[in-house]
């Protein structure tokens, strides 16, 4: 085979992967509907529940794949190829991805319904008038209640895997670690949350004055996120995850995590009590410390008392029942404080490690807890990423209003970042540490969300965001590993 076909064959694979995945979206609803009809006679109705979240992993592995195949990170596949997918069928008008493509708004609008509201009058004023025509033909077409159970287990799953990824992220971390750190990459992480934040504010009032100032500063807040998982994947490409560049970046983009969500908690908690007042403000503060205090001071103490009760299992079953369990209890408290369930899952990551199980595995040659709580998080966090995609509508993107509005934000983005590596001493590259800041990947969609789910990010807004998050996602790892490069060159010379 000629050099020239090498190069070609994965691009020519990719291809028809994505062939074969159109082909396969477009047959989807009549095969459901099939599927539905004979439903009605089997009794079985778990089974387009089945064919709809299948179907959407299914296109999450062929974005995967897609990104693998071209050096990229997973997520920006999974994400991509949602977007092809919502807007595919949003021109074919498939009715699932209709569906799909509003987000939890939908479930909320069902709600009110069955509550005793008029179904027409609230999809109108939730979606308009255009979208809710589209949305009210498949909601009360034959098989709305079944595309809304389909839907509806879908988000749940995707829930799911926001949980675990979290969990996940804190499982790679440590409250020791986070303490050995040291300050230097704690000047980086502050600087990489409060500048992207400032920049980001200020355009959007600059941009829309008329967009309340809880959206502002929501979108603000999401302009703050690293992704951790990209830049540590380039670093030990490079074999600079263990240089000082890498322990800051990896050290700062922890402690960004925290203070990431913790100025969502706070933005999230002043959208909910009616507005900026310092009362609220402080209340809410005290509610994040209370909780973070009392998750790191009682949180060993519970998992060793569960740890006592479920050793009595086998050592594997111990792991992965205590660190379910422990995850979903402090997500829960974590909601019933005010705050979002992604602090309570991080929080748990935090906690958690081996240590606790050492009795039970004294050799410590059981299977680790990352390991056991990969499996979950692997089939999960895609389905998240592929309907975060579905929810991107390119057709917002017709407005120069909204496409000044995204390039704003890509600056905002990358240009607080950049800075942010000077927080570091003069003797580390600090061109290289601001770069490994940059990417937002799935941070940044996590947060984008959850401002779509409770309506303080518009359609517009949420496509701009995304769009941030791609480009900062794909220019990163090639400027990092210039960036490694010339310093390379230099020390060379």
């Amino acid at each position: 085979m000629s050099i020239a076909n090498a190069a070609v064959a994965p691009a020519t694979r990719c291809a028809g992967l994505l062939f074969w995945a159109g082909a396969c979206v477009c047959m989807l609803p009549p095969r459901m509907a099939a599927a539905q009809g004979s439903l009605v006679s089997h009794d079985d109705p778990i089974a387009p529940v089945i064919l709809g979240v299948t179907g959407i992993l299914f296109f999450a592995i062929v974005g995967r794949f897609i990104a693998r195949q071209f050096g990229q990170p997973s997520v920006l596949g999974e994400l991509l190829v949602g977007i092809i997918i919502g807007a595919v069928g949003s021109y074919f008008g498939l009715e699932l991805v209709i569906l799909l493509r509003e987000g939890p708004a939908v479930f909320d609008v069902v709600n009110l319904w069955l509550g005793g509201a008029s179904l027409e009058a609230v999809a109108v004023d939730t979606f308009g008038a255009t979208t809710a025509v589209n949305l009210l033909a498949v909601l009360q077409g034959p098989n709305g209640g079944v595309y809304m159970q389909v839907a509806h287990s879908v988000d749940v799953f995707s829930r799911y895997g926001v949980i675990f990824l979290l969990f996940f992220v804190g499982l790679q971390s440590s409250l020791q670690e986070m303490e050995n750190v040291g300050y230097e990459a704690g000047r980086v992480a502050v600087v990489g949350v409060l500048l992207p934040f400032m920049l980001g504010f200020a355009g959007m009032r600059l941009l829309a004055p008329e967009i309340p100032l809880s959206t502002d500063m929501f979108v603000a807040a999401t302009l703050g996120a690293t992704s951790v998982g990209i830049t540590a994947e380039v670093l030990r490409e490079l074999g600079r995850d263990s240089s000082r560049e890498g322990q800051i970046i990896l050290g700062a983009a922890v402690i960004d995590d925290i203070l990431g969500l913790t100025t969502l908690t706070i933005v999230s908690g002043v959208i909910f009590s009616g507005g900026l007042v310092l009362g609220n403000v402080m209340s809410i503060i005290v509610l994040a410390t209370a909780f973070l205090a009392g998750a790191v001071y009682l949180g060993p103490f519970i998992v060793r008392q569960m740890v006592r009760v479920l050793g009595r299992l086998d050592i594997v079953e111990a792991k992965i029942f205590t660190s379910f369990m422990f995850v979903m209890v402090l997500a829960w408290f974590a909601n019933l404080a005010g705050l979002a369930t992604l602090v309570g899952a991080f929080t748990a990551g935090l906690i958690l490690n081996e240590s606790y199980f050492k009795d039970l595995d004294p050799q410590g040659k059981q299977i680790s807890i990352r390991e056991l709580v990969m499996p979950l998080e692997v089939v999960l966090v895609p389905i998240f990423f592929v309907l975060m995609g579905m929810q991107v509508k390119l057709e917002s993107f017709a407005s120069i209003s909204v496409l000044i509005m995204a390039g704003v934000l890509v600056m905002a983005a990358m240009l607080g970042k950049l800075i942010s590596g000077w927080g570091a001493d003069k003797a580390n590259n600090r061109w290289l540490i601001g770069l490994g800041m940059m990417p937002r990947g799935e941070v940044g969609l996590i947060f984008a969300s959850i401002g779509k789910s409770i309506g303080v990010i518009t359609d517009a807004l949420f496509s701009s965001v995304v769009l941030m998050v791609v480009v900062t996602t794909l220019v990163a790892p090639p400027l990092i590993k210039l960036a490694a490069r010339v310093e390379s060159g230099r020390a060379a010379s």
